[in-house]
């Protein structure tokens, strides 16, 4: 039988198992079955399973949102996928954590034959990520500087190559000196030690007490404050996670009225809404890695059934990159 990774109560990672479980007898008209070669690890997983995130379904419940393997089954209804074909997903519904399953055509992304499973499986959800972050939420220019929170992480080191090839001045906040040359070393131009520098202080400095236009925090309640203070007037904050909490209840008047500040707080389900979307945003991310100005960064491969030890890594923003799974 084959193998998941389920949660039968909201918490940290010791509420993941292992176990095995049974596939439906029969595949859905419009979906295909899919064997798993590489699991994607995000951070919004450790949100469902939290309950920071709601979950769509009754517990217990596998989690994950990214994959990528093969199509050994086909429904009666499915047109643009066969037996064999090479499959990727980084969307709703979650189950990605298991060795099988059944999933949607329409929300199927073919892999490029110039790309790895576990390439595409590491970078899927977090470069369309930052494809819809620079692309379409607000388009990053040449020339442009721009402040970007947790510049190693996985998310951080493809805005920092994205940045660059479009000739953009990103700054990038780090927790660590090995970590700003990491940072640098993907094409971040500037980077600050939030540890040893105010944030805000040393944006003023880089932009010449102008503010950035735009920022992008994934942390959230650690770096709010910093970020708010950042922007120049009429700028963007862009609030698309929070690993470090949630923001505390907000002022808008008095956060946001004295600049006259935007804030959004989108999600990628929010910017690939039906198939052209999606599949724009990942042939954007593919056309960039073909160039080579977008590479995957693996940090780490663990077996599927060593999730909990997955989770401990990504939660402990430790780690520089990403992390898959292998079934």
């Amino acid at each position: 039988m084959p193998k998941r990774i389920v949660i039968s109560k909201l918490g940290g990672p010791d509420v993941l198992k292992y176990e095995e479980y049974s596939l439906p007898k029969s595949i859905k008209k419009k979906e295909v079955r899919i064997k798993h070669t590489a699991i994607g690890l995000n951070y919004i997983d450790t949100y469902h399973r939290s309950g920071i995130y709601p979950l769509p379904a009754e517990l217990p419940v596998c989690l994950g949102m990214e994959a990528a393997g093969v199509i050994i089954e086909v429904g009666a209804d499915v047109s643009n996928f066969k037996v064999g074909d090479r499959v990727a997903y980084a969307t709703p519904p979650i189950g990605a954590y298991c060795e099988i399953r059944d999933f949607p055509e329409e929300k199927l992304i073919a892999i490029p034959d110039f790309l790895k499973d576990d390439e595409v499986a590491s970078i899927l959800l977090q470069g369309m990520t930052v494809e819809y972050l620079f692309e379409r939420l607000y388009k990053i220019k040449k020339n442009e500087i721009i402040l970007f929170h947790a510049a190693a992480g996985g998310v951080g080191l493809i805005a920092c190559q994205w940045a660059k090839s479009i000739g953009c001045k990103m700054i990038g906040t780090v927790s660590t000196n090995e970590k700003a040359k990491l940072a640098k070393n993907h094409g971040c131009e500037f980077t600050i030690n939030y540890k040893e520098k105010i944030v805000s202080e040393k944006v003023m400095e880089i932009t010449n007490n102008q503010g950035v236009p735009v920022v992008y925090d994934g942390v959230g309640k650690d770096t709010f404050d910093e970020s708010i203070k950042s922007l120049s007037t009429r700028g963007l904050m862009v609030s698309f996670g929070q690993s470090s909490g949630m923001v505390e209840k907000i002022d808008m008047h008095k956060t946001f009225n004295p600049k006259s500040l935007f804030y959004t707080r989108p999600s990628l389900m929010g910017y690939t809404l039906n198939r052209e979307e999606l599949l724009n945003c990942a042939n954007n991310l593919f056309e960039k890695m073909k160039n080579r100005e977008v590479k995957s960064n693996i940090y780490k491969k663990l077996k599927l059934e060593e999730a909990q030890e997955a989770h401990e890594i990504l939660q402990s923003r430790k780690s520089v990159g990403s992390i898959i799974l292998e079934p």
